[in-house]
């Protein structure tokens, strides 16, 4: 069973059907014991980090997910869920977030007729050696919706990267922690193939 752990944030009914879609039992919940006995959990979302962060707290979310960290168990976090598992975001200035990776999430800085927030199909560029992305193609398009990105502390960490103006990282591996800046239950087949990947580690 995957836990997607629901704290009142945008889009998390997308990423619970298209886990269905692959055949899995997906359960939206924000219920303790349900999501430490999941076999994997998701931190999915769209939304402000501030308020998330509020969420999180207000419904002792945020000392859930780091015990599900802790247990080892394959644990995703996606768009809005990556920024969360950081230290800190310049979107909520003073906010912490859940810290269980170093990096920064910044802005993406306007310029160069790039729109911001960045919404649309971008190329990836993956790490060789990606649990997440096996057998995915290096600069296969993924879907983004975001106005900050991450820049992670730990290069080793990184297992995707794409241009936007900046250099985003796009996806992190540490552990059993994994967590993509887009969403996968938005990029076709792409997007299932890196589903299909989490639920098979």
């Amino acid at each position: 069973m995957i836990a997607i752990i629901d704290y009142d944030a945008g889009n998390i009914k997308s990423v619970q059907k298209a886990l269905q879609y692959l055949g899995q039992e997906a359960v939206l919940t924000r219920d303790r014991e349900v999501i430490l006995s999941a076999d994997r959990a998701v931190l999915p979302g769209v939304g402000s980090f501030g308020d998330a962060m509020e969420k999180l707290k207000g419904y002792g979310l945020s000392e859930v997910v780091r015990e599900f960290a802790a247990t080892g168990k394959p644990f995703l976090g996606i768009c809005l869920g990556l920024q969360l598992l950081f230290e800190e975001s310049e979107e909520s200035p003073g906010v912490q977030g859940l810290g269980l990776l170093k990096g920064k999430i910044r802005r993406i800085p306007e310029g160069e007729g790039r729109k911001v927030p960045q919404i649309g199909w971008n190329d990836i560029s993956i790490h060789p050696d990606s649990r997440l992305f096996r057998g995915i193609p290096d600069h296969s398009y993924v879907y983004f919706v975001h106005s900050y990105y991450l820049e992670a502390a730990d290069r080793k960490e990184v297992a995707a990267t794409t241009e936007y103006g900046v250099s985003i990282d796009a996806a992190v591996e540490a552990g059993n922690v994994y967590a993509c800046q887009f969403h996968p239950e938005k990029s076709s087949d792409v997007g299932l193939g890196i589903l299909k990947n989490f639920i098979a580690l």
